[in-house]
């Protein structure tokens, strides 16, 4: 099922997304904040994780493609990390480094917001940015996140979203 905003175009990933996807999920100074995958097998392991838990689950992260030109600038979306599990519902977003600063992270929080209130009719959702990658914190805090508390193992602040009530 795609999903339309303004800008973006989201839909599960496909096998042959990979390779676009491992063009910035495999940079490791553009993933200096999150996981850096650092081979095309590790980016296929990862996306075929969280494919397996859409199957699952009935959500993971979205192949983001720009509606201008079908070009794909990003992934992300609602999720509940195979590999790191035990945090719930997550918020999440990677960014290909020529689509940041263009407002997509917000557009897609929005749209993943608008999918676990209405569709999955989540009760909360919860996100992680470092404190250094300021623009991914005001990108939760806009959204209407809450950041909860600092993580020290994982070096990140963890935040949460109400959505029920």
């Amino acid at each position: 099922m795609e999903i339309l905003t303004r800008r973006l175009s989201l839909r599960p990933t496909l096998p042959s997304d990979v390779p676009a996807l491992f063009a910035f999920l495999g940079d490791a100074d553009a993933m200096r904040h999150t996981r850096h995958l650092a081979t095309l097998r590790a980016c296929r392991r990862h996306v075929a994780g969280h494919e397996w838990q859409r199957r699952r689950l009935g959500y993971a992260p979205w192949t983001i493609r720009s509606r201008a030109d079908g070009a794909i600038v990003g992934w992300g979306g609602l999720f509940e990390d195979p590999f790191d599990p035990g945090w719930g519902v997550e918020l999440g977003y990677w960014f290909s480094p020529a689509a940041w600063g263009r407002g997509y992270a917000t557009e897609l929080a929005g749209a993943s917001l608008v999918e676990a209130r209405g569709h999955l009719r989540l009760p909360e959702l919860h996100a992680f940015a470092r404190p250094e990658n300021a623009g991914s914190c005001r990108v939760l805090e806009k959204a209407g996140f809450e950041r909860l508390r600092y993580i020290p193992e994982l070096e990140r602040y963890l935040y949460r979203h109400a959505l029920a009530g």
